[in-house]
């Protein structure tokens, strides 16, 4: 059976934050800490060594495989910081084209440093996240 690599855990999210080396993206971690609390109102809590994440839900798709995952979260990776937000919805894509300086992947948004970003947009993207990821997996 698949075992989910990315599970929550009692792990510091404060411990972890401190581990972060650079000390521009450190200062960064913590600022989107502060933000992503703000708008979530739920507790940073750690998912697997690297993922801050907030709130929770179960999914379960069609080929059976289930599990849970953060609503959202970051983290402050050596290359890029990754955020983590509800992928596939067209909300998302508008947000994103005033969003400022980001790359991203199919689940993830990497961005260098926050002053690269509209934080009012970040605080959208994650509110939309949030809303959308309840509607589908209602618990």
């Amino acid at each position: 059976m698949y075992e989910l690599k990315t599970k929550e855990t009692d792990n510091s999210v404060l411990e972890f934050i401190e581990t972060v080396e650079n000390p521009k993206k450190k200062e960064d971690a913590y600022r989107l800490l502060d933000i992503f609390t703000e708008a979530t109102g739920y507790e940073a809590k750690m998912w697997g060594p690297s993922i801050i994440g907030f709130g929770a839900y179960h999914y379960k798709y069609a080929s059976g495989h289930e599990g849970d995952a953060p609503l959202v979260g970051f983290s402050p990776r050596k290359a890029k910081i990754s955020l983590y937000f509800a992928p596939g919805d067209t909300q998302r894509e508008e947000l994103l084209e005033r969003f400022g300086k980001y790359t991203s992947g199919k689940g993830c948004v990497y961005i260098n440093k926050v002053a690269d970003i509209d934080v009012e947009v970040l605080k959208e993207l994650i509110t939309q996240s949030v809303t959308f990821l309840k509607e589908l997996y209602p618990n």
